[in-house]
């Protein structure tokens, strides 16, 4: 359990760092935009058609084409990078998978046409009881009720073999395919994809850090114009 909780616990602290660090880079772009005689911030209220609402359209026109394709090309990079990695069978991915949605709520998404949440109520059943996953992997349940807001929902395939393989691999869905398609996901040491994600972390902290802003200032600008 201490080494899942110094896991998150760095995960975090780096997290900070990371999204102070995008901030002021984020912001030195916008100021490169920033017209010279122009003494005002970029969330200020501008006329239309004024230097400063150009300035802000401007702004907005390079987080959408600029930005925001740098950020789509390089996670393509990571996701692509983890094809150098490869599953070695912990089946943990199989036993614990986890939904913010609970069984009722996927099977009304997958009613209402959404493709995730259809291959993955065709592949996994929920747990009868919270105390069933807790056998398997007590300490991260544990870590994750502490630090993770509302439910979280658990489920297991019931394909999966005493010997912890896949009874019907080839015809296995792409969640189980692509997965883990998330490099912050928090991974057991055991999980062949575990270096991938340490390999790839800092980057995909970036990533998702820069989003959160680009998408912040986004709101605020267009608050103004």
């Amino acid at each position: 359990m201490s080494d899942l909780n110094s896991t998150l616990t760095n995960m975090k602290k780096k997290y900070r760092e990371i999204f102070k660090k995008s901030v002021d880079a984020i912001q030195s772009r916008i100021d490169e935009l920033k017209p010279t005689k122009l003494n005002a911030e970029i969330f200020d209220n501008f006329a239309k058609d004024s230097i400063g609402y150009q300035w802000q359209q401007a702004v907005l026109d390079m987080f959408e084409n600029d930005i925001s394709h740098e950020i789509y090309r390089k996670w393509q990079e990571i996701i692509s990078y983890r094809n150098n990695f490869e599953c070695k069978g912990c089946a943990t991915c199989c036993n614990l998978a986890c939904s913010e949605f609970s069984p009722e709520e996927l099977k009304q998404k997958a009613d209402n046409g959404d493709k995730f949440a259809k291959q993955f109520t065709q592949i996994f059943i929920p747990y009868k009881n919270s105390n069933e996953p807790k056998k398997i992997y007590p300490e991260y349940l544990k870590l994750l009720s502490e630090n993770v807001e509302g439910d979280v929902y658990f489920y297991h395939c019931p394909k999966l073999t005493e010997c912890k393989r896949c009874s019907d691999y080839e015809n296995r869905p792409d969640i189980c395919k692509h997965f883990p398609d998330n490099p912050l996901d928090i991974l057991p040491e055991s999980c062949g994809f575990y270096n991938w994600r340490k390999e790839v972390e800092p980057v995909a902290m970036m990533l998702h850090a820069m989003v959160e802003i680009i998408d912040y200032y986004k709101e605020k600008i267009k608050e103004q114009m």
